[in-house]
C-alpha cells in the first residue's frame, strides 16, 4: 500500500518533476528485498541494450540498527502504470533512487523516481530521509 508520495519539482531544463513514493505492505509482506530491486532494475531499458543490472549500483548498510538496501538505476524508463494506472510511454534519460528498510514491523519500500537531472538535484535529500530513519 502506498503511504505516501512526495512530487518533487523539475531541475532547470526538465520538462517534468520526480516522484518519491514511500510504501508499506505489512510484516511479511511486499516481497523479498532481491525481488524488489531486480524489479525495480527491470523497469529500466538501456540504449546499448546491455542489461540494466550490470550498470545499476547497490549497497546494503546499516542505519540507525536498521539494515538498507539502496539501488541506483539510470536509462529509458519503462515501469509506468501498474494495477490502478495505465501504462505511459517509455521515458528516456530517467532515474530511480530506489532504498528498502527492513524493521521488525516488515519492510518500507522508498522509490524516487524522475528525469536523471531533477533525481541528481535531489540525491541528498533523499539521503537525507534515510538518515532520519529510526526505530521505535
Amino acid at each position: 500500500m502506498r503511504l505516501a508520495t512526495y512530487q518533487v519539482p523539475a531541475a532547470a531544463g526538465d520538462q517534468e518533476g520526480g516522484e518519491c513514493a514511500v510504501y508499506y505492505f505489512g510484516q511479511g509482506q511486499g516481497g523479498s528485498v532481491e525481488a524488489n530491486i531486480d524489479r525495480w532494475i527491470g523497469q529500466f531499458q538501456q540504449p546499448n541494450g546491455k542489461p540494466s543490472k550490470d550498470l545499476a549500483k547497490m549497497d546494503k548498510r546499516t542505519i540507525k540498527g536498521l539494515k538498507v538496501t539502496t539501488v541506483d538505476v539510470s536509462g529509458t524508463y519503462t515501469g509506468m502504470g501498474g494495477p490502478r494506472a495505465p501504462a505511459g510511454p517509455p521515458k528516456q534519460s530517467y532515474r530511480l533512487l530506489g532504498a528498502i528498510v527492513e524493521g521488525a514491523q516488515g519492510s518500507i519500500f522508498f522509490k524516487f523516481t524522475g528525469p536523471a537531472k531533477t533525481v541528481a538535484q535531489n540525491q541528498a535529500a533523499f539521503e537525507k530521509i534515510l538518515s532520519t530513519l529510526h526505530t521505535q
